[in-house]
């Protein structure tokens, strides 16, 4: 199989979509018919609004699109870690299963890794899975150690959902 890497454009959108719901399908087990018809419609938009200015997706098709990972640019202030105050966060690494263990992904990553030298991105980061840990370390991923805690909350509504004590 000749693996061709380019990066999606408005045309994809669609699949790009059906390729999002069944990465989120796979990683959670399973989407309500509200979760999926609320995630299909903000997808659309958002993929409208940011498809290669500061969302580029790269994809592999056979005939459709069969593989694809996303990466997400952002500019910041810069700092020692990102002088030139650009990163990129990889997300949504999916193939679809019966193509799987055939170098696709391995080859979609290069292609970004190179891609994000010319965009002159400080640096890219991703969250692994135990499955495509390998992958990533293969690619030159390195595990981040920092004196920094990873933290998070969600608003929800006009709430702040605190952490329980």
């Amino acid at each position: 199989m000749q693996i061709k890497v380019e990066k999606a454009d408005l045309n994809d959108i669609d699949e790009l979509v059906q390729m999002r719901l069944e990465y989120l399908m796979e990683d959670y087990g399973s989407l309500t018919d509200c979760q999926t018809e609320k995630i299909k419609s903000q997808l659309l938009i958002y993929y409208q609004n940011h498809l290669n200015k500061d969302l580029f997706v790269y994809v592999v098709k056979s005939e459709r699109i069969i593989s694809c990972c996303f990466l997400l640019v952002s500019e910041k202030p810069a700092n020692p870690s990102f002088i030139n105050g650009r990163t990129g966060t990889i997300l949504n690494v999916y193939t679809k299963p019966k193509f799987r263990r055939k170098g696709i992904a391995r080859k979609i990553m290069k292609f970004l890794i190179s891609d994000s030298k010319e965009m002159k991105l400080d640096f890219i980061e991703l969250k692994s899975t135990d499955c495509g840990y390998n992958l990533y370390k293969s690619v030159g991923f390195e595990d981040v150690v920092s004196k920094y805690h990873n933290m998070k909350i969600i608003p929800i509504a006009d709430e702040i959902k605190m952490p329980e004590k």
